[in-house]
């Protein structure tokens, strides 16, 4: 935790507001363009025919990747509910990990989801939100897509303090399954959110301007920073986790 602290710092240093009504922040966007166009480049040559590939596939198949992933989240999502005081989600979510990892056999199945015991999604950039980190200047991630100077720093915090590997009592196998079928999700979620993702990145003029609006329009209302749209389809995160 404290390396994380010492990378993450300088950067949280460097966050500045959003300008005042939701505008836009990017110093950045001559580079940010360029990762956009790389991203772009790979996304045409692999993860847009994988993703066809997925979306051929009778429903359900891919669930039980879906539902292993997920899992394999939901102690890095805890740690993140407790440090934001929420202590009822840090509840439910611990509730779900144990149910899903024994009686759902390493995650593969859902039994917490079929009581009602949704998981309650977080992440670090959420918590420095929570803590009254502003957004800084708008990123875009060399293989992670649209982000912000928070959100950078907070992917990077979920990834080095990650619990996962140091709970007891947690089989080994939902260890070795939590980056391949993390990767694997992504394939997946290409798939079911294909025909969107199409549009924004190859039927828009500027994809780059699409991507980048969407993302913080859909963020900053995921975090209560602005009000809702009246079109809710604004408000689609081309990048945002499969939902349960």
């Amino acid at each position: 935790m404290r390396a994380a602290l010492l990378i993450v710092l300088p950067v949280l240093a460097g966050c500045s507001a959003a300008p005042p009504g939701g505008g836009l922040h990017d110093p950045y966007e001559g580079v940010n363009r360029r990762v956009h166009a790389f991203n772009k480049s790979v996304d045409q040559t692999v993860l847009r025919p994988l993703g066809r590939a997925v979306a051929e596939a009778p429903p359900g198949t891919y669930q039980p990747i879906v539902n292993v992933s997920d899992n394999a989240g939901l102690p890095g999502t805890v740690v993140n509910n407790l440090l934001q005081g929420d202590i009822g989600g840090a509840a439910t979510n611990t509730l779900r990990f144990v149910l899903n990892t024994t009686v759902g056999v390493l995650g593969l199945a859902d039994p917490a989801g079929a009581i009602g015991l949704r998981e309650v999604e977080t992440d670090f950039g959420e918590t420095l939100a929570v803590w009254g980190v502003p957004e800084g200047a708008y990123l875009e991630l060399p293989g992670f897509g649209p982000s912000t100077e928070r959100d950078a720093a907070g992917r990077l915090v979920d990834f080095v303090i990650d619990p996962l590997d140091r709970l007891d009592g947690v089989p080994e196998e939902v260890r070795d399954l939590a980056l391949p079928t993390k990767l694997a999700e992504q394939v997946i979620e290409r798939g079911i959110y294909g025909d969107t993702l199409d549009e924004v990145l190859y039927g828009s003029a500027d994809s780059y301007a699409q991507a980048r609006l969407i993302y913080l329009q859909n963020r900053r209302f995921e975090l209560g920073e602005v009000p809702a749209a009246t079109d809710e389809s604004y408000y689609f995160d081309p990048y945002e986790e499969i939902a349960e």
